[in-house]
């Protein structure tokens, strides 16, 4: 992955590869939450941290500062590192699906709305639970094939 990512024109970000996997486990639960009671207002929120992840970066989430602040000092020192740039990317993606799914909500077609938040959960499981980032894989995909 390194070779791909390590372009010297570009200033590189590190972060603390154990926060965004964090912050998905509460993402999953928040989309959890919001599927089954298809609340959109729950949705909404998310979509507003989804929005601050893309834009700044993971770790100025509310889930990213909670990981900074309280969970990462009982963690051990040595902390593995990673480029922010695909965690940003996932977010991206995770913001689309969520204005997907509020589009959905908003405009009475609970199918979209569903569909739209299954997907984005099903992303953030793969996080939480196999430290797989989906979105993470599909930006270093779209690197291999626009780097040929």
């Amino acid at each position: 992955m390194s070779e791909i990512l390590d372009k010297p024109e570009v200033a590189r970000i590190y972060i603390d590869a154990r926060g965004p996997r964090f912050g998905a486990v509460i993402t999953t639960t928040v989309l959890a939450i919001a599927l089954v009671t298809m609340n959109e207002w729950v949705l909404l929120v998310q979509a507003l941290v989804f929005a601050i992840g893309a834009i700044r970066g993971p770790q100025f989430t509310p889930y990213g500062l909670i990981f900074k602040k309280f969970i990462k000092p009982r963690l051990s020192k040595e902390a593995p590192t990673e480029d922010v740039r695909p965690p940003k990317f996932a977010q991206s993606v995770g913001l689309i699906f969520a204005l997907v799914g509020l589009v959905g909500a908003f405009s009475g077609a609970n199918v979209v709305f569903t569909v739209a938040v299954g997907f984005a959960l099903g992303a953030a499981f793969l996080n939480a639970a196999f430290n797989y980032c989906l979105g993470c894989e599909m930006y270093l995909l779209g690197l291999r094939l626009t780097s040929k």
